[in-house]
């Protein structure tokens, strides 16, 4: 294993948390990014990585054994082209990960559009809670842990597995590269526009991992959808558990908190009694009990441990209040994630208004394949405002359904202004994102206070 790694693009959460791993490892761990910004950036701090702002090409002088490169490197990129012309040895985030991580470990993947982050940091807590001191990368910081990875001290290792890809000169999805034994399918609907033609083959990439899961592991699957379901017929190998429907794992009795029955094929297991909201939550929770079965944790074990669990940065992070309104961070920028994080917070608002906040950032956002769908997804809001800078589409236009309750704009400070403006005591300020988006959080809350 090389000494000394140099990540390109360490910021990203799949490659922060692999520098969190390689330090663990006792490794020297250097590497640079374009932009900076939390909570990332406070991880690899305390990790003592060193971190480079930009990608010059000066920095091959560096000289590591080895440079790992993140997929939002491309060529052109200054440190690529320097890597490349020296002939300097490179490989990507998930082949590192798979070849010095993963093997021997009970690989622990979940896979989906929506809620990797929650279900695999929901799964790794329930092993935690049983004594199995997993590992675990996640995109994301469960507050259960503090960290988004860490290698763990027994066989059990759990990892998002994204299905974006790999590297500039590896096409295929992450997930590929991960030899799982316990897979989640979540859910799966058309994303990441700027590299998939449609959702044919987003799923012709979720049956390249299915093909290679073995036939003594296990798929937990959701069973209520329909690009699953042809996912599986195109091939399957590996014993399936559904969750979601009545032949398989089952919510039921929600109360008031969020608490929920948990059924498995018409039997009572148990009930979580948890502060989590929303459906998608719940569903999240099902497949992560099933998955935990798989790994030797009994049903109400990981109910108990469920009771614990303290959710992860940025879903409906309450960030700070003043003047009486809450505001919130959260990471959703697609219609479905969206309305499910919408959904989740009209659940605990009590009564107060909702006014949601959107940076339509992401490559699928951008391109508008998605803006159609924007209205129905912030309808359960009572005020909109997005920000609609660098578009290539008219936000306005689009979310002329929701009349004057939404409100488009093109500069950052008269957005902040204006949400401080319209917010009143009992409100809720919900700022979604998938980017830093200036600091907005903080910034909206010291408008506030004045």
């Amino acid at each position: 294993m090389a000494a000394h790694l140099h990540i390109l693009g360490i910021c990203g959460t799949f490659m922060g948390g692999l520098a969190a791993l390689a330090r663990q490892s006792g490794l020297r761990v250097t590497g640079c990014d374009a932009q900076v910004y939390a909570p990332m950036s406070e991880q690899l701090a305390a990790l003592g990585v060193e971190l480079i702002e930009g990608y010059g090409a000066g920095q091959i002088s560096l000289a590591p054994d080895l440079w790992v490169v993140g997929n939002v490197v491309t060529r052109g990129n200054p440190l690529m082209e320097a890597i490349l012309d020296r002939g300097a040895r490179y490989v990507s985030g998930p082949q590192w990960l798979a070849e010095h991580v993963l093997p021997g470990r009970h690989v622990l993947a979940v896979a989906g559009t929506h809620g990797k982050t929650g279900t695999a940091s929901m799964l790794a807590w329930i092993l935690e809670h049983a004594g199995h001191k997993p590992g675990f990368l996640i995109g994301g910081i469960p507050a259960n842990f503090g960290v988004s990875a860490r290698l763990g001290a027994s066989e059990a290792f759990v990892v998002e597995a994204d299905e974006y890809d790999t590297a500039f000169f590896d096409k295929r999805s992450k997930l590929v590269h991960y030899a799982a034994k316990t897979a989640i399918l979540n859910n799966l609907e058309f994303d990441h526009a700027d590299i998939f033609a449609d959702l044919a083959a987003i799923e012709r990439q979720f049956h390249h991992f299915v093909r290679i899961i073995p036939g003594s592991g296990r798929l937990v699957v959701n069973g209520r959808d329909g690009a699953l379901k042809r996912v599986l017929a195109l091939g399957c190998w590996t014993p399936v558990e559904e969750f979601g429907v009545e032949a398989g794992w089952q919510a039921g009795d929600v109360d008031a908190e969020g608490g929920f029955e948990v059924w498995l094929q018409g039997r009572g297991l148990g009930r979580v009694r948890w502060t989590q909201a929303g459906e998608h939550n719940r569903l999240n929770a099902l497949a992560a009990i099933a998955a935990a079965r798989h790994a030797g944790v009994a049903p109400p074990s990981a109910i108990a441990a469920l009771a614990q669990f303290e959710g992860v940065r940025r879903r409906l992070e309450l960030r700070g209040s003043a003047r009486g309104v809450a505001v919130y961070d959260d990471f959703a920028h697609h219609p479905t994630a969206i309305h499910a994080t919408l959904e989740g917070l009209r659940s605990k608002a009590a009564g107060g208004r909702i006014l949601a906040v959107l940076e339509p950032r992401s490559n699928t956002m951008k391109l508008g394949l998605m803006k159609d769908r924007l209205p129905a997804s912030l309808a359960a809001a009572d005020r909109v405002f997005v920000y609609s800078a660098g578009l290539g589409w008219d936000a306005a236009t689009a979310l002329r359904p929701l009349g004057e309750r939404a409100r488009c704009f093109e500069r950052f400070e008269p957005l902040v202004a204006a949400i401080a403006a319209e917010a009143r005591a009992g409100d809720h300020v919900l700022v979604m994102s998938n980017g830093g988006f200036g600091g907005i959080h903080g910034k909206l809350l010291e408008a506030l206070g004045q």
